[in-house]
């Protein structure tokens, strides 16, 4: 794989953390370095995790994980989006704790929901028998810098909504999810051989 199409590859694993950042970024209410990096961190982690865990897994597993890939993302995503809605219509007395973007077992379950196509690369990788090192590195760094720079720009988008951020927030993540949905219940299936 030459290093144009790597690049757009990573781009293109990466648009779904870039857009869950923003949301995060939305409910940061006290932005700092450390907190963003925290978050790209874990995205980047899991987006070069997860093609290294498809290559492992090779062909001889593919078919039990991409049937139902698309709706384990759009299970987690809308999960998480349902749930930051919901406390966001909550008073305060009523909800202490609200959406944390910064909590570990959150950001997990974001990383991995964004990071499910990241998988089945790492399946296609075993099928193309093509080396991954700077593959994972690449989608790794760029999943890095662009949720980095998407917790920034949420925050700032964010102060312009005040406190309702969130319900905006929660339908990103949901319309992500049901993106991810749509898009593999709509694929026309390959049909090879006679």
């Amino acid at each position: 794989m030459d290093a144009a199409t790597t690049v757009l590859l990573s781009l293109g694993l990466a648009a779904d953390a870039f857009a869950v950042a923003v949301s995060s970024g939305l409910a940061i209410k006290h932005m700092k370095v450390n907190k963003a990096l925290k978050i790209a961190l874990f995205f980047g982690f899991f987006q070069a995790l997860m093609p290294v865990l498809g290559w492992l897994i090779g062909l001889s597993f593919s078919f039990l994980i991409t049937p139902i890939d698309h709706w384990i993302a759009f299970g987690l995503l809308s999960f998480i989006g349902g749930r930051m809605i919901y406390e966001s219509l909550q008073s305060s007395e009523e909800c202490e704790k609200k959406f944390n973007p910064l909590d570990t077992g959150t950001l997990i379950t974001l990383s991995v929901a964004t990071s499910i196509d990241a998988l089945a690369v790492g399946l296609g990788f075993a099928v193309l028998k093509d080396s991954i090192a700077l593959a994972v590195t690449a989608i790794g760094f760029i999943t890095f810098f662009l949720t980095f720079a998407g917790v920034f720009i949420g925050h700032k988008c964010g102060n312009l909504f005040a406190n309702k951020i969130e319900i905006v927030g929660g339908a990103i993540l949901i319309f992500i999810g049901s993106r991810i949905l749509f898009m593999h219940l709509t694929e026309v299936p390959l049909v090879i051989g006679n």
